[in-house]
């Protein structure tokens, strides 16, 4: 471990996992903690640009609270927010930020009860950083302790759209591309599951790091591993090109409003189904499933029946965008 902090830290990735395991000491690897029948959740925001093509920074604080209570079996149902604001930061875009939180947690039936302000000197942060933190009552708890040798992997819908949306903008690439980001809330996606007869295992919102350290942090340390079957994971055609153009794998690109989910095998059929039917999650498909023998690795299966680890990534492949 490095001397000091630098940006990877902040990836997701594997250095952000030893920095939570040997400083922080967290022994919740989960997105929420579980407290008898509440989950509790904190987490912070920063992103360039501060509005981006499907949504901006406040959607973005709101929704990620939002996913985070539901990975746990939870209902999202009051989140606080609190604000770092740099001097000189225009108020008109204050207000459409309060004005898109607001919004997206009607959307997702939350109230923001509580808040905090502060300002501080004009170069000292990237015009707005929001912490939001979240409480929701347990409908079904979900922490991973009973997944089992054959359970299916499902992932909600497309991978990559907000990473590569956001870099592609970020980064003036100006390839010519209709892709925008994937951010949204997915209690109308995930709450009929939880209030269903399905066994959920477990469930985590693929965002910094991608597919591919979302899938790793799942199976860490634990005693099952995943085959993923490459061709069966839905990626748009804008991504794909993007993701030539750059060589970077979609992958290890961030989603803000998709949900990787592993359910009981027979209950498979049954969980895409239902997700079909909400148009955040037409594209749900089941991509893999849980293999005791690969214990703590992922599996990427090719077209051509060929193998190759899936590792984690130990930074961000990609240029910081959350």
């Amino acid at each position: 471990m490095s001397d000091v902090i630098t940006i990877d830290h902040g990836s997701g990735g594997k250095l952000t996992l030893e920095l939570i395991e040997n400083i922080f000491k967290a022994e919740n690897g989960l997105d929420a903690a579980i407290l008898d029948d509440l989950a509790f959740t904190t987490d912070s925001h920063s992103i360039k640009p501060l509005f981006f093509d499907g949504g901006d920074i406040g959607k973005l604080a709101v929704s990620g609270t939002v996913n985070d209570l539901l990975c746990v079996g939870a209902k999202p149902l009051y989140i606080s927010s609190a604000f770092i604001i740099e001097a000189g930061f225009e108020i008109e875009k204050l207000q459409k930020i309060v004005n898109s939180m607001q919004e997206e947690a009607r959307k997702a039936n939350v109230k923001i009860v509580c808040g905090d302000t502060k300002v501080v000197e004009k170069g000292k942060c990237d015009g707005v950083y929001i912490n939001t933190s979240g409480i929701g009552k347990i409908i079904k708890k979900i922490d991973g302790s009973n997944v089992e040798d054959g359970d299916a992997v499902i992932i909600t819908g497309s991978i990559g759209d907000h990473g590569f949306s956001i870099m592609n903008k970020r980064e003036n690439l100006n390839i010519d591309v209709n892709l925008k980001s994937d951010v949204t809330q997915l209690s109308d996606v995930i709450l009929p599951l939880l209030n269903s007869d399905i066994d959920i295992k477990f469930m985590r919102d693929p965002t910094r790091g991608g597919l591919a350290m979302c899938l790793n942090e799942l199976c860490y340390k634990r005693h099952f591993g995943f085959e993923i079957y490459e061709d069966k994971i839905p990626i748009k055609e804008e991504v794909r090109v993007i993701s030539e153009i750059l060589g970077i794998e979609p992958y290890f690109a961030a989603n803000e409003g998709k949900m990787v989910i592993v359910v009981k095998k027979e209950d498979a059929p049954k969980t895409v189904e239902m997700l079909k039917k909400n148009p955040k999650s037409k594209d749900a498909a089941i991509i893999g499933e849980v293999k005791n023998s690969l214990q703590g690795k992922v599996v990427l299966i090719t077209p051509f029946g060929s193998k190759r680890i899936l590792k984690m990534p130990v930074s961000d492949k990609m240029p910081r965008i959350c």
